[in-house]
């Protein structure tokens, strides 16, 4: 068994959906793709992808709780981290450009057992990720719905538990039910179920909207704010991971949501034109230009009130409420928040079950996840299993718990994606890289350390739910995955 274990697919193309990735058109095979992309454009593509819910969610709540004023450096941080492990995503996906994902990449280098757990892990980064955007998104649309006298009241738009880190327990808030957001979830896995074409126009369209406003929140934003705000930078440490440098770097951790989105650059290397130029212009890009923006965004939200007031579910809007003269501006923002987090949901959603599917398709899920609606061609059994756990989390889960395991699961994929490389360039160091991380004795080595530091943090307040989960993967995995594995009985 231990032998099985580590045993490894072939490092090619597969024909099938891959793990982790939204995928347009049928599930029964592959589009061919042109290579069309210029370093420009994938710089935009990176851009599009990470600027979304950890700008309009996440930036309060790890600056009210950990990092206050210093949350800025907690985005450099994660921008780093981020940066060797985006490098190294870019190798795998230049070698695997039909087919690239953390599960894809672990099975092809790791083994097995370590896909397995990366696949697993992908499931707290995509099922998670879609409920805590859900939980956002209804924020920013009760703050919306507010300006007309028609906002829920709180017990019917709320978690009605909350996570004390200190008892590791969840407290009950008196609220029933997080209700919008389960709303969108169910109205996205709707969409997910019946399947959709993204339009590139109509993306571009929302990505610009939420740019803008962004843009548009800083460059107003930036006349109200009082420097005193922003002291002392770095709060006094009240203990544990509350303030303090301890609190600056487990904000990075929480903010890290923010940049999961940077691999679907990685994931376009079919499409470059010039892969080894452009996949690390693409990358590099876009983190340095993501992250300036996460910068002069979390200074002006810190600037303009008191860091302690921005630990709600739509903190951008929660500041325009202190100047009245900006409520022209609040209503963008949250127009502008609605329509982009509705998309990162779609993206989230349609993701998870292709997850499934791809371990089904293995042998290591059952069969029922890789089946496919005879009329959509959609992975309709998981679209609706996910879809049901996913409203059950955003109806009852606060962000911030749910933005942590978020960030554990995908930090863990990153840190095997980054070790993998390294390893793949001793065990087949003849196989053809299109693109291949510069110094990656160096760079590979410091993206495993970064992400799994950033990991460390969260881990010790959740440790005993992260070990709970590994401990459910373990048992499907003994009991069905080993057993049905197609590469094991040589039927791949």
């Amino acid at each position: 068994m231990f032998k099985s274990l580590f045993a490894t697919k072939p490092v090619e193309p597969t024909g099938h959906v891959d793990a982790g990735e939204p995928f347009e058109g049928s599930l029964e095979g592959e589009v061919t793709l042109k290579r069309t992309l210029t370093g420009t454009q994938l710089i935009l593509l990176g851009i599009g992808a990470v600027i979304g819910a950890g700008i309009f969610v996440l930036t309060g709540q790890a600056a009210a709780e950990y990092a206050g004023p210093a949350v800025m450096l907690s985005f450099v941080f994660a921008g780093i981290a981020c940066a060797f492990a985006g490098l190294c995503y870019a190798e795998f996906a230049a070698m695997l450009p039909v087919s690239g994902s953390a599960y894809s990449y672990s099975y092809a280098t790791l083994g097995e057992g370590v896909a397995w757990f990366i696949g697993w892990c992908l499931v707290l980064e995509y099922l998670f990720a879609a409920s805590t955007v859900a939980v956002g998104w209804s924020g920013y649309l009760n703050a919306f719905l507010h300006n007309f006298d028609l906002a829920l009241p709180a017990a019917l738009a709320s978690a009605p538990y909350t996570y004390e880190a200190s008892t590791a327990q969840f407290v009950h808030t008196g609220a029933l039910i997080n209700l919008p957001a389960v709303l969108i979830i169910a109205a996205v896995s709707g969409v997910g179920y019946v399947g959709i074409t993204q339009s590139a126009f109509v993306n571009s369209i929302i990505v610009a909207i939420k740019v803008t406003v962004i843009l548009l929140f800083i460059a107003f934003g930036m006349q109200f704010v009082d420097p005193a705000n922003w002291q002392p930078f770095i709060p006094p440490s009240e203990g544990g991971t509350k303030y303090g440098m301890d609190g600056v770097i487990r904000a990075s951790a929480v903010v890290f949501f923010a940049y999961i989105g940077f691999d679907a650059v990685s994931t376009a290397a079919g499409e470059a034109k010039n892969p080894q130029r452009d996949m690390p212009i693409g990358i590099l890009g876009s983190l340095v230009i993501c992250t300036l923006l996460y910068i002069a965004m979390s200074a002006v939200l810190t600037g303009m009130v008191d860091f302690h007031l921005l630990g709600t579910a739509e903190p951008v809007s929660t500041a325009l409420d202190y100047y009245p003269s900006l409520g022209w501006l609040q209503t963008l923002v949250e127009l502008a928040a609605i329509a982009g987090l509705s998309s990162v949901i779609l993206v989230m959603l349609m993701a998870q079950p292709r997850i499934f599917y791809s371990m089904s398709q293995d042998g290591l899920m059952p069969k029922l996840f890789g089946k496919v609606h005879p009329k959509f061609h959609t992975p309709y059994v998981g679209t609706i299993i996910v879809g049901v756990l996913a409203a059950i989390l955003a109806g009852l889960l606060p962000v911030g718990f749910l933005g942590d395991i978020v960030s554990m699961g995908t930090l863990l994929a990153f840190a095997t994606v980054s070790i993998g490389v390294l390893i793949l360039r001793f065990t087949r160091p003849n196989l053809p890289r299109p693109f291949r991380v510069p110094l990656a004795i160096v760079i590979c080595p410091l993206g495993f350390a970064s992400c799994l530091y950033l990991f460390w943090q969260p881990f010790k307040e959740h440790w005993h739910l992260l070990m709970g989960w590994i401990a459910i993967g373990a048992v499907i995995y003994a009991l069905y995955g080993y057993r049905h594995s197609k590469l094991r009985h040589g039927t791949r």
